[in-house]
């Protein structure tokens, strides 16, 4: 860890900030972490107005699923497309400067779309654009965010802070951003809703660049080798990638991964609104309100494990809490009442949101430090890999079978897959070799 001299506490005041501070929030005693914290909740807000505005200004179109498809598909393409590179970038060039760029090209993309939307001239086709692009954003964002966490905390703090952003993320993405996003939409439009997420963003940026700046941590060797840039990059990859193939909870997770993002995110990213709509009756802001209950869920489930030591049998935890913790979602299917799909939402959110945070922090805590924004681009990219074709066929599937024998599918397929994981990949003999009460890697 980093910190700056004239920050430290003395040896007499750390036991007292400490037992000041709930576990859960020992790291906003870290002024770096307070910035960087607060330059991803207003991303993150920015990114909630985003997530209910589109849906609506397509709906506002007569677009039908199939066409909430395309936008969604956009954005998902640009994240598996950008991802890996954002890895290897965040390896080799200071993590604050990528977040900072990210943070400005996700500002004027929203901007333009902004404009259109105001002028009247917005169709599907620019909101599929742009969502590509946000898509290549985050795709650079989150390895860098992921890369520069260690940097900024100690090794003992980390589970706690992501937990905090397992707690902003479903908070702020999810409840804060779409009911900001709902009001607008009440107010005046779609548009103007676009509009206040651009000015979010700038503000984002502003927070961002007051933090300090933090050392790349790659070995010295490393670092001194004469290389033509592109086989650089290219070499820097090929070695994250044998990491993952040679660690067997690893690729076995990642794999999993891939399978439970194909089958739940096209029907929550893409039917779910639909769900809302059709079954119940519902506007924007009962879909603000849907989203709002799986991010409280979520939130419940970052502040919960993030105040608690990190499970025994981590691995079997993370895998068995996303395959069960899909299980609620074939209620939505067959409901027509809103606090229904909320409560389903809300457990799955708990579930899902819970094992993210002590995967998060298990990647921290078993990847060496040289290798963790490859590491965190290779997780985002496996795990992702088949999102756009998830986006792509929930529109069609969900028009051919129906809302709810699409949700079945999301709610019962993973937990098979996720007992054939822990087994194939010896989960359980895996994670007593590697208790993470003690400083492991590998």
């Amino acid at each position: 860890m980093i910190k700056e001299p004239h920050q430290a506490p003395s040896v007499t005041q750390r036991p007292r900030v400490r037992r000041a501070l709930p576990k859960a929030a020992v790291p906003f005693s870290n002024a770096q972490f307070r910035l960087l914290a607060g330059g991803l909740t207003l991303s993150l807000f920015g990114g909630g107005i985003w997530i209910l505005a589109v849906v609506w200004q397509v709906i506002e179109l007569g677009g039908s699923p199939i066409q909430l498809s395309v936008v969604a598909t956009g954005a998902s393409i640009g994240l598996v497309g950008a991802v890996l590179f954002g890895g290897v970038l965040a390896d080799r060039i200071p993590q604050k400067r990528i977040l900072i760029t990210v943070e400005v090209i996700k500002g004027v993309s929203i901007a333009a779309a902004a404009v259109l939307a105001l002028s009247g001239n917005i169709e599907v086709w620019h909101l599929a654009v742009v969502s590509f692009m946000l898509g290549i954003c985050d795709g650079f964002f989150y390895p860098a965010y992921s890369a520069l966490l260690p940097s900024v905390l100690p090794a003992e703090h980390l589970l706690a802070a992501n937990g905090i952003e397992g707690m902003l993320r479903p908070t702020i993405m999810l409840a804060a951003g779409p009911a900001a996003a709902s009001a607008a939409i009440a107010l005046s439009s779609p548009g103007f809703a676009f509009a206040i997420t651009a000015f979010t963003q700038i503000f984002a940026v502003a927070v961002l660049a007051t933090m300090r700046s933090f050392a790349v941590r790659r070995e010295a060797h490393e670092s001194a080798e004469l290389k033509h840039p592109m086989r650089s990059m290219f070499d820097d990859l090929r070695e994250g990638v044998r990491y993952v193939v040679r660690t067997p909870w690893l690729l076995g997770t990642l794999l999993f991964a891939s399978v439970l993002v194909l089958l739940i995110m096209g029907p929550i990213e893409v039917l779910l609104p639909f769900a809302v709509k059709n079954q119940t009756g519902g506007g924007a802001g009962a879909f603000a309100l849907a989203l709002a209950t799986f991010g409280m869920g979520g939130a419940i489930g970052s502040l919960v494990v993030a105040s608690v030591k990190l499970p025994r049998r981590y691995l079997t935890v993370i895998v068995m809490l996303w395959g069960a913790g899909g299980l609620p979602l074939v209620i939505i299917g067959y409901t027509s009442q809103l606090w229904v799909i909320a409560s389903t939402l809300f457990v799955v959110g708990f579930a899902h949101t819970y094992a993210t945070v002590i995967w998060g922090t298990l990647l921290q805590r078993r990847v060496p430090p040289a290798l963790l924004g490859r590491v965190s681009s290779l997780d985002f990219f496996v795990s992702l890999a088949f999102m756009p074709i998830s986006m792509a066929l929930a529109g069609p599937v969900g028009e051919f079978i129906g809302i709810a024998p699409a949700f079945v599918v999301a709610g019962v397929v993973p937990v098979t897959f996720g007992i054939a994981t822990v087994l194939l990949a010896k989960m359980p003999k895996d994670e007593i070799e590697h208790p993470l009460d003690t400083s492991t890697v590998g």
